[in-house]
Formats: structure tokens, C-alpha cells, sequence
């Protein structure tokens, strides 16, 4: 799958929120300063392009929505992050995020509780 800008990848988080929207109505989520109108309208025309985007016509414009789920899109990066910086290993991974962020024993055990969970499902 092909990643997202930094850009690219704000306007699908208002996208992803929104469900569906016009170009006008993601600039109406943003906080000031406002991007212009032709630069979030190039963002959009960029995410249907890689597939990220579909749009259908509504009277003179058009409402875009996202066709790819917000999960979707963060399981894979989160895969690329983990085969990139810590050699595929989920382990070397969440050592680094528990060492470099301080994670309080509670944070810990609730992942490792949810970890466990995942294990005795079907």
C-alpha cells in the first residue's frame, strides 16, 4: 500500500471522522489558519489517485469519502513501522515505546491484559 504525506494524511483523519464531505466542509473542520480551498481540493485529488479516495457527484461539486478504513491504514503502518525500525518484532517494539515514554506498570499490564484477551478468542 502506498503511505500518506503528512498532509495527505490530515485530510483523511477529518475524512475518516466525517465519513463523507466536501472539500468546503474538511476546511470548515480545520483550525485557523484555514488552508486554501485549491490546496485541499489538490490533497484530495492526490488521495483518489493513490486509491484512498472515491467521490460522487452532488449538484455541482462533489462529496468524497474515504475507501480505505481508518484500522486498515493504521494496522499497515504500524506493520511498517515494526518492519522498518524494530526488525519485524513486536517485542523490540513495544520494549522501545514502554523504555522511551515512561509507560506507567498500569498502561502495561492493560496491553498486556488486552494481548491475552485477543488470545482466548476464537
Amino acid at each position: 500500500m502506498k503511505q500518506l504525506t503528512k498532509a495527505e494524511e490530515e485530510v483523511m483523519h477529518f475524512l475518516w471522522d466525517l465519513e463523507e464531505a466536501t472539500v468546503a466542509h474538511i476546511i470548515e473542520q480545520m483550525e485557523e489558519p484555514k488552508p486554501a480551498y485549491n490546496t485541499i481540493s489538490t490533497i484530495i485529488r492526490i488521495l483518489e489517485n493513490k486509491g484512498f479516495v472515491s467521490h460522487r457527484k452532488q449538484g455541482k461539486g462533489y462529496t468524497y469519502f474515504p475507501t480505505l478504513k481508518k484500522e486498515e491504514y493504521s494496522n499497515q503502518s504500524i506493520n511498517k513501522l515494526m518492519d522498518s525500525y524494530f526488525n519485524g518484532s513486536f517485542e523490540n517494539m513495544v520494549s522501545f515505546f514502554v523504555k522511551k515514554n515512561n509507560m506507567s506498570l498500569k498502561e502495561f499490564e492493560q496491553i498486556l491484559k488486552e494481548l491475552d484477551d485477543k488470545k482466548t478468542l476464537p
